[in-house]
């Protein structure tokens, strides 16, 4: 097994973390990540970068948005890598949004398998049917669909 240098190559941290080239550089114009660089101009990137691509990569997994990620990575003293306690510290703060989400993929679920999954795509049985326009009264958009916290019926 090779010992891994203290700064990498971003070929080096590509191959390692999976993440394309590309997408390293992406991140590092987001602020994401950070590298050095040498005399010639070449980016190094600290090999603690590979946990805070693990965090970057996990936190899109959960549905986050980048510039959520940049925003919880901007808490963290003197830009460094995310520990489990921060993990645990900034998940809790994603609780509420990741249950909405789930609440509204339930709904959409349920919803939806009540209409397309029987195959009749009947309107006088579907759960989705909204005749004489009764769910105006709810607001824009489809109140049946929504997350219960955001007026979803």
């Amino acid at each position: 097994m090779s010992h891994l240098p203290v700064r990498l190559t971003i070929g080096q941290l590509a191959e390692r973390s999976g993440v394309p080239p590309t997408t390293l550089r992406f991140y590092e114009e987001r602020g994401l990540i950070t590298a050095e660089r040498t005399p010639g101009n070449q980016r190094r990137y600290h090999r603690n970068t590979l946990r805070r691509l693990a965090f970057v990569s996990a936190a899109q997994r959960v549905g986050l948005t980048l510039n959520q990620i940049h925003e919880a990575l901007a808490t963290l003293p003197d830009n460094r890598t995310p520990t489990v306690e921060d993990w645990a510290r900034l998940s809790e703060q994603w609780q509420a949004e990741l249950d909405t989400r789930i609440d509204a993929l339930q709904r959409l679920r349920d919803r939806l398998a009540s209409c397309i999954g029987c195959g009749c795509l009947s309107l006088k049985s579907c759960n989705l049917q909204n005749a004489d326009d009764e769910l105006a009264a709810a607001g824009p958009g489809a109140p049946l669909l929504k997350p219960a916290r955001e007026g979803g019926i």
